[in-house]
């Protein structure tokens, strides 16, 4: 079976943007920027794997609702549906044949909205939308689909108390043939601190085949360790002779073809982030960009902009900031090297900075602490 995880950004939530009175083609437009280009990463592996015949899931918060539930039929049943929205997640999964699997056993929308996060907050009411799903595609039946959460929550079917979570969750079950595994190469992680041991797990039409760690992209005759192996089973490698930096797994057969490949990045055990910026000074509206290496490459790392004089992220706010995987930060492998820019279209305010000095930090997993930073004017 084929299963894909993801969790798309949460930034300019498109229900908010309606109340607000953008109108619904820019706020269309604002979702396929933030989440639906994220999430077009994954939905050409997802249609390939389907149409080959292997039973697909996808499971994840996705930051925004289901065209489903902004039909004709819902419209005026809760606050903010005012009219059909074509949700552009939803329809770009739909496109590709994957069926909303909470929608395909509570199909009136109406009778069970199946609200899986309030806004703010449901421990103090509000209204809210279905942001949280099951997906699946392929040969797959879906035989029930549940709403897990807090005790009395509407439309729940499992309670539980406490429930320790801000989302409520979706439960789904499903009939199932699992298909022969292809020729693979597949790893138990894809990010590694180094020292760790990679798992490797391998499935090939022959014996005799070679797996191989090379450098990025490279080729096994360029192997930095490899292993012979047989037909199927797993194998081990060990980080611990390489340096922080992306790399590949390749396998070969007795020939010396490819016939599989993955990669994964080993990060420093040290938090030894190195910030750059491409000039120290700036005028005002200049904007600004920012590059680091050897990161730590946890998956919402962040860069942000704080005034000099109130640079601590513990205790002060911050100005400009962003994702160090952008909007795609939930659908693409992290990385230990990247840049970005800071400018009008960043989160945040304000922009232009303001004449002043400004410490611009790389910040750990989407919390408030720093791994360092680096010093900018924008000049008078």
């Amino acid at each position: 079976m084929a299963f894909f995880n993801t969790h798309l950004d949460y930034v300019k939530y498109g229900p908010k943007l309606l109340l607000d009175g953008m109108p619904m083609q820019e706020v269309l437009a604002s979702e396929d920027e933030v989440r639906t280009d994220s999430i077009r990463i994954q939905t050409p592996d997802m249609q390939e794997l389907a149409a080959a015949g292997y039973p697909v899931f996808l499971t994840g918060d996705f930051n925004q609702p289901s065209s489903l539930d902004y039909a004709e039929e819902t419209v005026g049943t809760r606050k903010g549906i005012t009219e059909p929205v074509p949700w552009t997640v939803s329809e770009a999964l739909f496109d590709v044949g994957m069926r909303d699997t909470f929608r395909e056993i509570h199909t009136d929308a109406v009778e069970n909205p199946g609200i899986t996060k309030d806004n703010p907050d449901f421990r103090s009411g509000g209204f809210g939308d279905r942001i949280d799903y099951v997906y699946a595609g392929g040969p797959v039946t879906t035989l029930d689909s549940k709403l897990v959460g807090e005790t009395g929550g509407p439309d729940v079917e499992l309670e539980y108390d406490p429930w320790t979570s801000d989302h409520r969750a979706v439960l789904s079950t499903f009939e199932v043939t699992p298909v022969e595994l292809p020729t693979t190469v597949s790893l138990d992680r894809r990010l590694l601190t180094e020292g760790e041991d990679l798992g490797v797990l391998f499935n090939a039409p022959s014996a005799d085949n070679t797996i191989a760690v090379v450098p990025e992209d490279g080729t096994a005759d360029g192997a930095l360790a490899s292993t012979t192996v047989g037909e199927q089973g797993t194998t081990t490698f060990s980080t611990a002779d390489l340096e922080p930096s992306g790399y590949d797994i390749v396998m070969v057969d007795a020939d010396g073809t490819e016939i599989g490949r993955n990669s994964f990045w080993v990060r420093s055990i040290k938090e030894d982030v190195t910030l750059s910026t491409d000039k120290s000074s700036y005028a005002v509206g200049e904007p600004i960009t920012v590059s680091w290496d050897d990161g730590p490459a946890n998956r919402w790392d962040w860069i942000g902009v704080y005034n000099a004089d109130a640079s601590n992220p513990k205790q002060d706010d911050y100005l400009l900031w962003g994702y160090t995987g952008g909007h795609e930060a939930g659908a693409l492998p992290p990385t230990v090297f990247g840049e970005m820019t800071m400018g009008p279209d960043s989160q945040g305010k304000p922009w232009p900075l303001p004449p002043g000095d400004y410490h611009i930090h790389y910040l750990l997993a989407d919390q408030y602490n720093s791994a360092g930073y680096i010093e900018v004017t924008v000049a008078k």
